[in-house]
């Protein structure tokens, strides 16, 4: 009898994981985007761009090198299974490059780690790169950067649920996960000290702590959490202001400024022409959040 009992739970358990492997009718695959909602950009032309030497490197090769990150879901995330990367900074690199001459199929992305970037476009490893790169003073002395293409700012991911955390001001006494020594976890730490910080190595782990219960709270750039949002929308959910400004950029090498002015007027081209507003309603916006306005481009 006991054996039988055994096997009658297993046979249900195995069942009810079945069923939620499923998921949800509407729920985003977990791996990024569906490629069929994604939109398409014209390839232009653009042989009337001379005098970056980036520019004519890649035409010698054949095809541009992009560096990005690919552990952002539904930003910059690289499907382990196919090696395809997905999300708003890949369609971001995309548009980009369709202006720049190369259509998708003669883009190679790159994934390079955050503390490499300003060496992978000074050695020429990569011609540019999208991945949440915040344009600040200090990396305008190592790198150049065009955009910015989206104004990010720290916020707050909390479970769909949660009626009591509208923004910074209500985390006294509230489990808060952030990557440990990060700016945001910083930030945390100095401004909102009675909030109980927690740090992980990854916002991964802070998400799935966030998921079982186990934090309240998770603080990054909106654009990352909207991303996990995004994955899950009937469990998470972005609230409150933000609390930074963030513009991201893309990279470029510091002295190629021809390279830095084509991908602003290309940035500008897709801003207008709607293409900025579709790539983001295909990915972050699955998050549940509408499109916000493009922000100006800085041709400093």
């Amino acid at each position: 009898m006991a054996r039988a009992g055994r096997r009658v739970l297993a046979a249900a358990l195995l069942f009810t994981a079945l069923v939620a492997g499923c998921g949800k009718p509407g729920t985003p695959p977990p791996k990024g985007p569906q490629p069929s909602a994604l939109p398409s950009y014209q390839v232009q032309d653009a042989s009337a761009i001379t005098g970056s030497p980036t520019l004519d490197a890649a035409r010698g090769r054949g095809h541009l090198v992009v560096g990005a990150k690919e552990d952002q879901p539904y930003l910059g995330q690289k499907n382990p299974a196919t090696g395809v990367y997905s999300g708003f900074d890949i369609e971001i690199a995309k548009m980009v490059g369709a202006s720049l001459g190369f259509p998708p199929d003669r883009i190679q992305f790159k994934t390079i780690a955050s503390a490499n970037r300003e060496t992978a476009l000074q050695n020429g490893q990569v011609d540019y790169y999208v991945g949440t790169y915040t344009i600040n003073d200090n990396r305008k002395k190592l790198v150049g950067f065009a955009g910015p293409y989206f104004i990010a700012g720290q916020s707050l991911l909390v479970r769909k649920n949660n009626t009591t955390i509208h923004g910074p001001q209500d985390l006294d006494g509230k489990k808060v996960c952030s990557a440990a020594g990060s700016t945001p976890y910083q930030r945390i730490q100095s401004q909102y000290p009675k909030a109980k910080l927690i740090g992980y190595d990854t916002y991964s782990a802070c998400v799935d702590n966030l998921i079982t219960n186990q934090v309240d709270a998770v603080t990054t750039d909106n654009a990352i959490l909207l991303g996990y949002a995004a994955k899950v929308p009937d469990e998470l959910k972005v609230v409150g202001p933000l609390f930074s400004t963030e513009p991201y950029g893309i990279g470029v090498p510091k002295n190629d400024t021809v390279l830095r002015g084509a991908i602003n007027d290309a940035l500008e081209h897709h801003m207008q022409n709607g293409d900025w507003r579709r790539a983001f309603e295909a990915t972050l916006g699955l998050s549940g959040e509408p499109a916000p306005n493009p922000p100006q481009i800085d041709r400093y």
